[in-house]
């Protein structure tokens, strides 16, 4: 191997020879990384060519490959070599954790008249509000009129829900990080299942809360297992995202609601009902909030039925007065929702845009879907076919770990990620989840998957790839 590349690391190494060689080597590798001097997949020299142009002992070159190994840094099979792995995307957290934070997008519906409505919605913003109003502050929770417009929304999704009850959010996250703010003190235990939204992983750890895990089946949370947990420890809340649920695809069935409400109530612990994807199935299933009203706080937005971009979500509270602690709780996070895209929101309730637009990201999944079953109908199981995602295990004959697997989709343009990210019991299944939206067009969605499917189908050509 040509080592001329490497040649800066002979001074490095003399610079700082006071420090031990094996744990310097993983800082220059890092180092020439963020500098680009090294890309992902570039075959690093092997052990004994390393030393012998350092002029270091075999075992300590040994020592930096495994420290290097160990940060994530390189990669190394037996018989391939040692190859640089890059960087994942991830969230860097207080007190070092990180979290994967890829988000699961709505396809683009690509119809030019719904396009067109939108341009002109935004057009005539200013010609019906008073933007000089909009740039002041608000009070938290939106105006009388966003307010309404969310009881507008909630109407498809809860029986008559009260305006005094809602809260115009900044997004579901921040309502997420307000409520756990709320309800789970520094030290305390939320109950979730084994397989959660990534961000209120992140949410916990950046508030200290506990996430305690139990199974669950094709029905939902094992109703035994969440027994015994509220019986035997004390819970604060319980959190669930019951509708075409992220990662799995799967809804909590009826009967499984009534019976999470049921134990609710008996041991007065509150639900936080994460319901983003709810508008996107055409028999709405009554939300948990249906049959505990009392304890409940039931959230919903437009990220998953409109646009991510669009930072609207409505939080529906258990009373009046719990609207008013939560809307302290939120306010001292994230002050208020901007009143702009409030307004934006609440028009597109009133004129129809909203409606459209679910029926366009609605028809656009479908048809991605029907893509996906195409390409990996050997693959697909139990994937509810009304959500923009998949949610695969891994065939047996790819012997790849799930994260390194999901790396090297992204890598090359798929929107994969591994179960790690989602897992809240320390033991992620060998599954991955695929996302179907987001910019891509039809073509690249069908590519993507191409991809996948040819990769299922033969994997050999995967022991060439290290990251």
């Amino acid at each position: 191997m040509d080592m001329s590349k490497f040649k800066h690391w002979l001074s490095e190494l003399a610079a700082n020879e006071k420090r031990p060689a094996y744990l310097l080597i993983p800082e220059i590798i890092s180092d020439d990384i963020d500098l680009g001097l090294l890309k992902p997949r570039e075959r690093l020299p092997t052990i004994r060519e390393l030393a012998k142009f350092l002029e270091l002992d075999y075992t300590t070159v040994v020592r930096a490959y495994k420290e290097a190994r160990n940060q994530g840094l390189i990669e190394s099979n037996p018989g391939s070599g040692s190859f640089v792995k890059g960087r994942a995307k991830t969230m860097t957290l207080q007190g070092g954790s990180n979290f994967e934070m890829t988000m699961n997008l709505p396809p683009e519906p690509k119809l030019a008249l719904l396009s067109k409505k939108i341009n002109s919605g935004i057009e005539m913003l200013s010609r019906k509000h008073d933007l000089h109003a909009m740039f002041r502050y608000q009070d938290f929770g939106g105006s009388d009129n966003a307010r309404n417009a969310g009881v507008k929304f909630l109407e498809t999704l809860i029986d008559k829900p009260q305006a005094e009850q809602v809260l115009v959010c900044p997004g579901i996250h921040s309502a997420l990080v307000g409520l756990t703010s709320l309800l789970a003190a520094r030290g305390s235990t939320v109950c979730v299942e084994s397989l959660i939204y990534p961000g209120m992983k992140a949410i916990a750890a950046q508030l200290g809360v506990t996430l305690t895990a139990i199974s669950s089946d094709e029905d939902g949370p094992i109703i035994n297992e969440m027994k015994a947990l509220l019986s035997t420890q004390s819970v604060a809340a319980i959190y669930l995202n019951p509708t075409l649920q992220n990662p799995t695809t799967r809804t909590i069935s009826i009967n499984r609601r009534q019976a999470i409400a049921e134990l609710s109530t008996h041991y007065s612990v509150p639900i936080i009902e994460d319901d983003p994807y709810a508008l996107l199935i055409d028999k709405a299933i009554p939300p948990i909030a249906s049959f505990a009203p009392e304890l409940t706080y039931y959230i919903t937005g437009f990220s998953k039925c409109f646009g991510a971009g669009l930072r609207t979500a409505y939080l529906y509270a258990p009373s009046n007065l719990l609207a008013q602690r939560a809307a302290g709780a939120l306010r001292a996070l994230s002050v208020m929702a901007s009143p702009i895209t409030n307004a934006l929101a609440t028009d597109w309730i009133y004129d129809g845009t909203l409606w459209e637009v679910i029926e366009g990201i609605k028809n656009e999944t479908a048809i991605r879907q029907a893509c996906a079953k195409e390409h990996l109908s050997d693959f697909i199981a139990d994937n509810n076919p009304d959500v923009f995602h998949l949610w695969l295990d891994l065939p047996k004959k790819i012997e790849m770990n799930p994260s390194v697997f999901a790396a090297h989709l992204r890598e090359n343009g798929v929107n994969a990620v591994s179960s790690a990210a989602f897992c809240t019991n320390n033991n992620p299944t060998n599954s991955i989840r695929i996302g179907l939206g987001g910019s891509l067009s039809r073509r690249e969605c069908e590519e993507s998957l191409k991809l996948v499917a040819d990769i299922f189908e033969h994997p050999l050509h995967l022991t060439n790839v290290v990251l």
